[in-house]
Order: C-alpha cells, then sequence, then structure tokens
C-alpha cells in the first residue's frame, strides 16, 4: 500500500511521525485541549488556512478555498485523551500522570494535520473549500455537538463530512466502509429508588430499596428479550448500584445507573420508555417511589449510503481493492461524530491499526498504542476525498 501514498505526503513522514509522538507525550482531557489546540491552529496558520478557534470551546476549524467552485467538504479529527495512566514504556509515553492518548486521537490529529499540509501545497489542486474540523471532547461530553450548537455549520457549509478511526486488530493500512446504522446510540440512565429506612433488624417497620432495587435489576433484563424483535441490537446494562453503610441499617435510598445502547432510533425510544415503566411500576409495588434521569450521550452514527459507496470506491481506486476490508460488522460502541451526520451527508470509516498481537492492546487500554506506519494512508485518503468532491 505505501507504493499508492502521495508522494508529497510521504516526503514529509517523519516530521508527522514526530508531530503524533509530541502530542502523544502531552495528552490532555476533554475541554482541557488547550495546547493541543494551540499547536494544530499554529500550523494551519503556517500553511495558509483561515484558522477559527474557540468552537465548542476549545475546537477549531482550519479553511482552505482553491478555485472557484462553491462546492465544499468537512474533515474532522477528535483531539482529545483519556483519564488513563500509561503502561505503555515508551520514550515518548505521555508526561502528564492518568491522562493518556489511549484512543489513537494524537494520530487522528497528525493524519489530518498531514493532509492539511499537502491540501495547502502548490502541487494539489481542488476546485472548492475545504473545512478541516479538529473536534475536542469525543471522550467525554460530546465536543461535536457543542460545536454544531456554536454553529460549526452554518459558519462553515459542508456538503457532506468525513471522519476515521484507527482499528487495532485490522491490518494495517486497511479500510473498513458500513453504510447505515455502524454504532451505537449511547445514553446513561440514572434511577434513585426511595423507600423508607429504619434498623435491619426491624424490617417490617421499613420499605427496603435494595430490595426493590434487586428486582428491578433482574426485570431490567427483560427489556431487551421481551420487548424487542429478536435479531435487533439492544443493550440495558446495570453498571452501579449503591445503597446503604452498614450492615444493620436499611437505607433510605438506593441509587443505580445504567448504559443503554440500540443501533436504531427507534429501539432506543422503546429502551428508555421500558426503563421509566418498569422502574415505576417495580418501586410501587413495594410501596417505593422511582425517579428516572435520563442523560442523552450519543445518537446512533448513520453512514450515509451515497457518501460511503462513493468512499469504499474511491478507496479501491486509489490503494486497489485488497485494500478494503469486506468483513467490517456494526459495533455497539458509540461515536460523536453521529451529531455531524445527523446534520450533514458523510461517512465514518475504520482504518486497520494492525494485528493486535503487535499492536498488544485494543482501545482505551493502559497498553495501547497507535501505529505510525497509517498515518500516510490515513492522509492520502482524506486528500483523495477532497479531490473527489471538489473537482
Amino acid at each position: 500500500m505505501s507504493e499508492n501514498i502521495i508522494p508529497g505526503i510521504k516526503a514529509y513522514e517523519d516530521e508527522m511521525v514526530a508531530i503524533r509522538r509530541h502530542l502523544h507525550a502531552h495528552p490532555e482531557l476533554s475541554l482541557q485541549e488547550f495546547a493541543t489546540s494551540q499547536f494544530v491552529a499554529d500550523k494551519l496558520s503556517e500553511w495558509g488556512y483561515q484558522v477559527t478557534r474557540e468552537i465548542g470551546k476549545t475546537g477549531l476549524v482550519g479553511t482552505l478555498k482553491k478555485g472557484t467552485s462553491d462546492k465544499a467538504i468537512g474533515l474532522r479529527a477528535d483531539m482529545d485523551a483519556l483519564p488513563i495512566h500509561e503502561t505503555t514504556g515508551l520514550s515518548y509515553a505521555s508526561t502528564r500522570p492518568g491522562v493518556m492518548h489511549a484512543c489513537g486521537h494524537d494520530g487522528h490529529t497528525t493524519i489530518l494535520l498531514s493532509a492539511a499540509r499537502y491540501l495547502a501545497s502548490a502541487e494539489c489542486e481542488f476546485n472548492g473549500t475545504v473545512h478541516l474540523i479538529f473536534q475536542p471532547a469525543e471522550e467525554a461530553i460530546g465536543g461535536a455537538d457543542l460545536m454544531i450548537r456554536d454553529g460549526l455549520f452554518s459558519r462553515f457549509p459542508c456538503d457532506a463530512v468525513y471522519a476515521l478511526h484507527n482499528r487495532p486488530g485490522l491490518p494495517a493500512g486497511k479500510l473498513g466502509f458500513y453504510a447505515g446504522h455502524f454504532m451505537a446510540s449511547a445514553d446513561t440512565v440514572k434511577i434513585i429508588l426511595t423507600g423508607k429506612g429504619g434498623h435491619g433488624a426491624h424490617p417490617a417497620g421499613t420499605i427496603d430499596p435494595i430490595v426493590v432495587a434487586a428486582s428491578l435489576v433482574m426485570s431490567l433484563q427483560t427489556i431487551v428479550s421481551r420487548n424487542v424483535t429478536p435479531g435487533e441490537t439492544a443493550i440495558v446494562t446495570v453498571g452501579t448500584l449503591h445503597a446503604g453503610i452498614a450492615s444493620n441499617v436499611i437505607p433510605e435510598t438506593a441509587e443505580m445507573e445504567l448504559t443503554v445502547r440500540a443501533m436504531k432510533p427507534e429501539i432506543r425510544d422503546l429502551l428508555i420508555q421500558r426503563i421509566h415503566t418498569l422502574a415505576t411500576s417495580t418501586a410501587q409495588s413495594f410501596g417505593a417511589t422511582a425517579t428516572v434521569e435520563v442523560y442523552e450521550s450519543y445518537p446512533v452514527l448513520t453512514n450515509s449510503e451515497k457518501e460511503t459507496a462513493d468512499a469504499r470506491a474511491l478507496a479501491i481506486e486509489v490503494f486497489g481493492p485488497q485494500a478494503v476490508e469486506e468483513s467490517i460488522r456494526p459495533s455497539t460502541g458509540s461515536e460523536d461524530f453521529s451529531f455531524m451526520l445527523e446534520k450533514r451527508p458523510g461517512t465514518y470509516f475504520l482504518l486497520g491499526n494492525d494485528g493486535e498481537e503487535k499492536q498488544g492492546c485494543f482501545l482505551h487500554n493502559s497498553g495501547y498504542d497507535f501505529n505510525d506506519g497509517i498515518i500516510s494512508v490515513g492522509a492520502t485518503f482524506f486528500v483523495s476525498l477532497v479531490r473527489q468532491h471538489c473537482r
């Protein structure tokens, strides 16, 4: 695949690897990407982009226009790191204890910077406008949504938007595409069960919220098996359950938190509705009450049919048919690029980060590292998307 990399991108590959490792050594958490944002802005300005800062707090957009066409395309990279203590022992390991680029966003940012540099060069021709979207807070509170609320697409109109994510376990440089519902919605639901506390030796005078919680946990497991059509993807997981401080005290309340995931918006709505119903009715059956709070996180990520098909065909044209992985399937993971795809057509695709046996770990692991060998592959494909759209 290296023979298909744009020579102009290949020429500064070592510099881009150095940038990626600099970003890896200096990770920043969601909405704290101040130094990363400044670093990116400085590079874009140096290459001739019009840079707009503080979109979604720490996000930015680099804009470049060539030719006379009104066509416009958006390319997005995420910038934030995770609250994980790195254990790789690499020479460029995180210098900030407890913070690490364990998902490869340092690589994603570098790929887009590599593409940016070539797009701005005299040898790269296209006819239209490219908006490079460097997004904060993908790992936490949906930085894509924050940027949209700050007028991302009204200020920087895009006909279509594209993003990639590295994938350990997929051969290095291979590209994976999937049209339609590709990644699950993700919501957090908090349930507070309120009963009547008292002495553990005299339970008859109490309404025990722990018993209510135990019954509700089991009832919640029937939602997917008894309310969702077989074959549809749906997950209701009780991740936390907190109640009580002593063995001989029946507490007043019990609290639980759930993660709720679905591959279709209508299934998402069904799950939330059933959680409300079961929590309320279960609590009432014991004489307790239930408060249900839904914290909507990321919607279903839906790749546009046309843009996905066109991107896949382009990957074959640029790199050959062997470069496209045909076994890509939907994932119950979530991704806030879904917010952008709700507003504009486009596609979110995968870029192989080499086999797990070589890289050692999957994403969100303290031993993970991004594969520098795929930076130029990703940059070449981003540039190809711009040239295809802005002809």
